[in-house]
């Protein structure tokens, strides 16, 4: 953004709440470019109108995001209703070169799973602005009433819904312990050596008995319509295909949705991202996003 670069605190500004932002917006679409477009605008509105009447610059950032995604999910809600298969949001890719970016760091300290961002869909768009600027963004109501246009008394009322509708605790989203990570990254490598051998068996040891599979190809290319559920239809499924094109792809194992996932490439172009829900030692939930609308912006 070289206009706000040519503005030293502007540029000041832009780092510090950037990070932030994008996050806000990222969980109330499921859209990395949208999330990216929609950050990008209100920085450049901030160009364009100056900063100097601005009293807290963190709320009003965030009532333009929050307001420019509302307005977006409202305008798209009919592509919502008549996509084609399951829906998953687009993954968030991160490699070990983006350690030392600010908004790498920060995405990390966040819930941005692709599990918890399924939850996030079940709440209006409105409960999500509420329940987003107050659990993870800590707002008192008077500054989420003054972002979202409604009560103090009302965005309570709504915070409250919308944590029953989610069932999550109050230390809820909770960091991924490095710890875990390490121990989920062994667990999917061994999972795609598994699923590269075609041996139904051998994969079958790494998922949960309960597991569910989901993909979503947007009715761009081939997927499972619906969620398929146990070990045994995962397994069959997935050595089935492992069989069908052996050798024509292959994989790099790193951070999805701030937990380890899986990157799928087919003649060096990305054809699918894998994230993983893990429960204990083994392999809950498998999410993979073949529409390559969503894969536009994984290198």
């Amino acid at each position: 953004m070289p206009a706000i670069s040519e503005n030293k605190e502007l540029e000041r500004i832009y780092i510090l709440y950037k990070p932030l932002l994008f996050s806000l917006a990222y969980q109330m679409l499921g859209s990395v470019m949208d999330a990216e477009d929609i950050v990008q605008e209100s920085f450049l509105s901030i160009n364009k109108s100056g900063a100097d009447h601005i009293q807290n610059m963190k709320a009003y950032l965030s009532k333009i995001v929050i307001n420019r995604c509302l307005e977006l999910l409202r305008s798209t809600k009919k592509q919502r209703e008549v996509y084609v298969g399951t829906w998953l949001p687009e993954p968030l890719v991160t490699t070990d070169s983006d350690e030392m970016d600010p908004m790498h760091s920060y995405l990390q300290k966040e819930s941005i799973s692709t599990a918890y961002l399924l939850l996030l869909q079940q709440l209006s768009y409105v409960e999500r602005a509420v329940f987003l600027l107050r659990e993870a963004m800590q707002y008192d109501y008077d500054e989420i009433a003054e972002i979202v246009g409604k009560s103090s008394t009302n965005c309570r009322q709504i915070f409250h819904r919308a944590k029953r509708s989610l069932r999550v605790t109050k230390n809820e989203p909770e960091h991924v312990d490095t710890s875990d990570c390490k121990l989920t990254t062994n667990l999917v490598e061994q999972f795609m050596h598994a699923l590269a051998s075609g041996n139904a068996t051998q994969i079958m040891k790494f998922l949960s008995a309960d597991a569910v599979l989901v993909t979503d190809g947007g009715g761009k290319v081939q997927a499972i319509p619906h969620p398929l559920h146990g070990h045994i239809r995962i397994s069959n499924l997935m050595a089935g295909f492992s069989k069908k094109f052996p050798c024509m792809y292959n994989y790099c194992v790193t951070m999805v949705n701030g937990q380890p996932g899986v990157v799928v490439y087919l003649d060096e172009k990305v054809c699918s991202v894998i994230s993983f829900e893990v429960l204990g030692d083994q392999i809950d939930r498998l999410f993979i996003v073949v529409n390559p609308d969503k894969l536009k912006h994984v290198h």
